[in-house]
């Protein structure tokens, strides 16, 4: 059980942290600009004054490349972490380590037998994703 004493340093910090937040957002209000007009709401890139719509159609491939990069992102965490402790874990963390592996070995090979990995149109079956139109 922690005791008042130990959770002192954490309050002060708390309590700085909180009152730095507080005073640069005063700070930001009071000295930011109050007037308003058409040319500070227009959007600046460089000098270029912006041309046609900025919502560009990015084909659905794209998203799941960037969430399987993600996911065997966090993979490769948790994989670098047990690797550094394996001695200390041992019969008990093989197997905890293999079970998670598996477990993500079997979601990739569900989604390469969904088609979720294929980019262009698929040979021979219907790819859950249509494909992407340029």
């Amino acid at each position: 059980m922690t005791t008042f004493p130990e959770l002192l340093p954490l309050g002060i910090y708390t309590a700085i942290a909180v009152g730095l937040i507080g005073i640069l957002l005063l700070a930001a209000w009071w000295l930011g600009a109050k007037r308003q007009s058409r040319d500070k709401g227009l959007p600046y890139e460089s000098g270029v004054v912006p041309t046609g719509s900025a919502r560009l159609a990015y084909p659905v491939p794209f998203y799941l490349v960037a969430i399987f990069f993600i996911v065997f992102d966090v993979e490769a965490a948790f994989i670098f972490t047990w690797a550094v402790a394996w001695d200390r874990l041992g019969i008990a963390g093989l197997i905890h380590i293999t079970f998670f592996i598996v477990v993500l070995l079997l979601g990739l090979v569900w989604l390469w037998v969904k088609g979720g990995l294929e980019w262009g149109p698929s040979r021979g079956r219907n790819a859950p994703f249509p494909p992407a139109r340029r």
